[in-house]
């Protein structure tokens, strides 16, 4: 008999992108010792357009960003599982395709990250300006453990999530919202070195895969943390993560069992309840990952519990919800009309 040809694990070549497919790819081989998996690194059109803007809702640029090169090596057989950001994943996937898989979910909150305070603390320890060279602008730096609500008047936060401008915004109306681009790393420098950025505002999972740590002081480490940035998480109830954060999604093609026995060991029943009811809620709203609603769900009880806002009307939307397990899209699309 001839032996099979490998099982190809496709991903994105970002840093986040390989740990995740490295967890993957572990799993698998744990799992399944007798069959060979390897690696495919692809190169997709969000990892192109570095310099566009993901912060609103540009007809210019096509879905998936992120997921479509995957997509089609799937459909063409040059691949057997698509790893993805599940947040990153459309919820109308390609004819042919499904989410086989979700591993266990990672924390879903935010992080705050700014600079630390390089001299001696004044006005209450708050905030201080540290010493820098003639003709640049004065790097302001804060105390540890900070809040949003402790930040000054008119703090310059970088994100480019409309989920999260909308969420600060709502918080702390002085604020002033500008975009940030980049890989994680990128946008820790920025935070470091730039003068006219105060803080940004991080998923907690993808810093977690990449093994940073926040220390009890507040200090964040890690490979490639720039010295002196602080780190504080945010409450899920301050900062409602968006659909999918924290999950990572394994896309197979519909037909293909062999590979669906595999996916059948990686799955989290669990994690897989809980966003499926998010995506529903979320492919209910008419949007896509960079649309201006938020929501969460958990297993209460042996029942799915899910909450949710909207910033699609002049005003906020919340709204939450209860089912079985088994509800869990019949949940997500009542909560979508409950927030329209």
């Amino acid at each position: 008999m001839a032996p099979q040809r490998p099982i190809i694990i496709c991903s994105r070549g970002s840093a986040l992108a390989l740990a995740q497919s490295n967890m993957i790819l572990a799993a698998c081989r744990k799992a399944f010792p007798r069959r060979q998996f390897e690696l495919k690194i692809i190169r997709t059109t969000g990892d192109k357009l570095q310099k566009a803007s993901m912060a609103k809702t540009d007809p210019s640029l096509p879905k998936g960003l992120f997921t479509k090169e995957l997509e089609v090596a799937l459909l063409k057989g040059q691949a057997d599982l698509a790893v993805h950001s599940l947040k990153d994943l459309p919820t109308e996937l390609p004819a042919g395709l499904i989410l086989a898989a979700t591993p266990p979910r990672e924390d879903v909150r935010d992080v705050l990250i700014y600079r630390a305070v390089a001299v001696k603390a004044k006005n209450n320890g708050t905030v201080a300006k540290t010493k820098t060279k003639a003709k640049t602008k004065p790097l302001r730096g804060f105390a540890p453990h900070l809040m949003l609500a402790d930040f000054p008047n008119r703090a310059v936060i970088a994100t480019s999530s409309t989920r999260r401008k909308e969420q600060l915004l709502e918080l702390r109306p002085d604020l002033r919202i500008v975009e940030i681009r980049g890989n994680l790393p990128t946008r820790l420098q920025k935070i470091a070195q730039n003068g006219k950025l105060d803080a940004t505002v991080l998923a907690l999972a993808g810093m977690t895969r990449l093994k940073y740590n926040i220390l009890p002081d507040g200090t964040l480490t890690g490979e490639a943390v720039p010295p002196g940035l602080l780190a504080t998480v945010l409450k899920v109830e301050e900062m409602l993560p968006c659909v999918g954060q924290g999950a990572i999604g394994i896309e197979i093609r519909h037909d293909d069992p062999r590979i669906a026995e595999i996916c059948e060991g990686l799955n989290h029943l669990p994690t897989f309840h809980c966003v499926t009811a998010e995506r529903a809620f979320l492919r209910g709203m008419g949007g896509g990952c960079q649309s201006p609603v938020a929501a969460y769900a958990e297993i209460k009880k042996r029942k799915l519990s899910i909450r949710a806002v909207s910033y699609q009307s002049e005003e906020p939307k919340y709204g939450m919800g209860e089912a079985k397990l088994s509800q869990a899209v019949d949940l997500g699309r009542a909560l979508a009309e409950q927030l329209k």
